[in-house]
């Protein structure tokens, strides 16, 4: 089924473009820069964001071959609209040296097991606890927001070699992180080699 585009969108990103020339960007990288930059209306998106196109064109595969989607917290799940999400927040409680994000990773995992995307807006430490998982992501978007652990947990991601979006600075949150995702659900497989 194809997405129908409200005219305000569509004026939307006509606008955005207007401002910032994204057509050096691979199609895939094009749509999540376009798409994080229209959810938070910060052109500095462009050059925060850190990602690699051959990784995104798997995950895309993933994605439309019905790979689960999880994420760290309801707000993100309330941002994907086009897919059902695992979100185990609510099940979750914190312990000795475990907050409630990082046990909710745990217990997604062992849910969906490997070859999930993994969308999260909100926590650090849930990045922190995927990346010491042996989760096999389809692809990690962690783009957690905070002054405290939020750029590094977004390093440790990069360092891990793991396929994945990610932003350099503190910011990121529930919002950007859907829309990363969103954008790969929005690019149709037989379009994701055309520039939307």
């Amino acid at each position: 089924m194809n997405r129908v585009i409200h005219p305000i969108e569509q004026e939307s990103f006509r606008r955005l473009r207007a401002r910032l020339d994204t057509s050096h960007f691979p199609p895939l990288t094009r749509a999540v820069v376009e798409r994080v930059i229209h959810s938070a209306a910060d052109l500095e998106y462009a050059g925060d964001l850190v990602m690699d196109e051959g990784a995104l064109e798997k995950a895309h595969a993933a994605l439309h071959a019905g790979a689960p989607v999880v994420v760290d917290v309801e707000m993100v799940a309330a941002g994907i609209t086009r897919r059902e999400t695992v979100c185990r927040l609510r099940d979750a409680v914190a312990g000795p040296g475990l907050t409630r994000s990082a046990h909710a990773v745990r217990l997604a995992y062992e849910q969906v097991g490997p070859g999930a995307l993994w969308v999260i807006g909100c926590a650090p430490t849930a990045l922190e606890e995927l990346l010491t998982l042996d989760a096999s992501p389809a692809l990690v978007i962690g783009l957690p927001v905070g002054f405290v652990g939020a750029a590094e947990s977004k390093a440790a991601l990069r360092e891990s070699g793991l396929p994945a979006v990610s932003n350099v600075s503190e910011k990121g949150g529930s919002a950007v992180a859907a829309a990363a995702l969103n954008a790969l659900l929005y690019t149709p497989l037989s379009h994701s080699e055309e520039k939307q």
